[in-house]
């Protein structure tokens, strides 16, 4: 994605070897209006990410990032939970490798660093 690219300072080579360092959180969507539910249990699953990521799979998380669609939500629970807004995607989606899609599914690209200098690490 090229917003979260630009942000680390990515180039492709460093990009692939990295990469594994940056979860992604593919859902999330709490029906119960209850206040602050959402971002409360944003910050109660990534305060273990790390150390239960590590156990699991033995490599440390950096930063996490999701991907929001703008038409048909807002995404203010990632914005309470202070993930930081990068921009939006192309719209092309992942699986269109034959670029036929562009602009068809724009969403916002949101990250949370989990560690100190995300980015400055991430860039090696």
């Amino acid at each position: 994605m090229k917003a979260r690219d630009q942000w680390i300072g990515w180039d492709e080579v460093t990009r692939k070897q990295r990469l594994q360092h940056v979860v992604n959180n593919s859902r999330l969507l709490i029906i119960p209006r209850i206040r602050n539910l959402a971002s409360t249990l944003l910050s109660y699953v990534l305060r273990r990410l790390r150390c239960d990521w590590q156990r699991q799979y033995g490599l440390e998380p950096w930063l996490v990032e999701t991907l929001v669609d703008g038409q048909r939500f807002h995404g203010g629970c990632y914005r309470a939970a202070n993930w930081i807004e990068l921009g939006r995607t192309s719209g092309r989606g992942r699986m269109d490798r034959t670029h036929q899609c562009h602009g068809a599914h724009v969403k916002t690209v949101l990250v949370y660093p989990l560690v100190k200098n995300a980015a400055l690490r991430l860039r090696g």
